[in-house]
């Protein structure tokens, strides 16, 4: 079927923006222009694409289907347009990195500044969402680079993967909440009967508690979960539950907080980075994963 990639492109950003308009002012065309588009390539399709309605634009099954296949697509397309606009000189184009709130905050923040400061003219863009989540951002050429948590499954279907350093979990606590469990080490039995603050479910850091306990025949059964190891500091401090986070973003200077002993050793995780086969080393992207590299070597 020989139907023209700019009607694709039109239907790419109607689906990713869910709106006319706003695909309109992305594209620089008017709206009009917009909605014949769509209705032609639903007609050489034979298929609806869009639910339109007065307040919100939605995807059918079938646009839903035309989506997945077309959103890698141009995504790739965006990504040899930027590699041969940097070219090897660097004097331009975009740095796309998909991580974490938790690892942008108390990892890569340093690099990205060092970075910037050598590159000035590289756009940074970085994406958030969780470890298993960067995966599918890879996956869907939707990012150039990605750092993220492992163990993580999610890993296991990429080829280029990079170990950068390894961390350590730990179990905080309010010293004044919970004063009579810091006197000595305690057993991960002894914490499954306190509430437990922790990441949500879909993270690395809750599959990696949860295989934890059950390697321990225990249950574990969250009192809080959350989206952000800040936040659930935050709670710990106030003496809402004992808080499992990695350790680097607990401050050594936090006078109400202290890490719990543990009497089992807890197996250190860590910060991986991996790219897709379409990554070059000589763009944006592999010269912050060389610094990255160089530094944790």
């Amino acid at each position: 079927m020989d139907i023209n990639f700019e009607l694709y492109k039109v239907f790419y950003y109607v689906a990713t923006t869910l709106s006319f308009s706003e695909a309109s002012r992305k594209l620089f065309i008017s709206q009009s222009a917009v909605s014949q588009s769509i209705k032609v390539l639903e007609k050489r399709l034979n298929q609806t694409l869009f639910i339109r309605s007065t307040k919100k634009v939605r995807l059918t099954k079938e646009g839903e289907l035309l989506f997945k296949h077309i959103e890698p697509a141009v995504n790739l397309i965006l990504q040899g347009e930027n590699q041969i606009l940097v070219g090897q000189s660097l004097n331009g184009g975009q740095l796309r990195i998909g991580a974490s709130d938790t690892i942008c905050r108390y990892y890569l923040v340093p690099y990205l500044n060092r970075f910037h400061k050598q590159y000035p003219d590289i756009h940074i863009k970085v994406t958030n969402g969780t470890s298993m989540q960067c995966v599918e951002f890879l996956e869907n050429n939707q990012v150039d680079l990605i750092v993220v948590n492992a163990p993580n499954a999610r890993l296991n279907t990429l080829s280029h993967v990079t170990e950068l350093c390894a961390f350590e979990d730990v179990f905080v606590a309010s010293k004044e909440a919970f004063a009579p469990l810091l006197d000595s080490p305690v057993t991960l039995e002894q914490l499954g009967n306190q509430p437990i603050l922790m990441l949500e479910s879909h993270s690395t850091t809750s599959v990696f508690l949860h295989h934890l306990f059950l390697e321990h025949q225990l249950e574990l059964a969250p009192a809080v979960e959350l989206s952000s190891n800040d936040l659930l500091i935050d709670l710990a401090r106030i003496g809402l539950g004992i808080a499992f986070v990695p350790k680097y973003c607990v401050s050594e200077n936090d006078t109400e907080l202290s890490i719990l002993e543990l009497t089992e050793a807890l197996p250190k995780r860590r910060i991986c980075a991996a790219y897709n086969e379409h990554f070059s080393a000589n763009g944006a992207a592999g010269i912050f994963l060389n610094m990255l590299s160089q530094n944790n070597n």
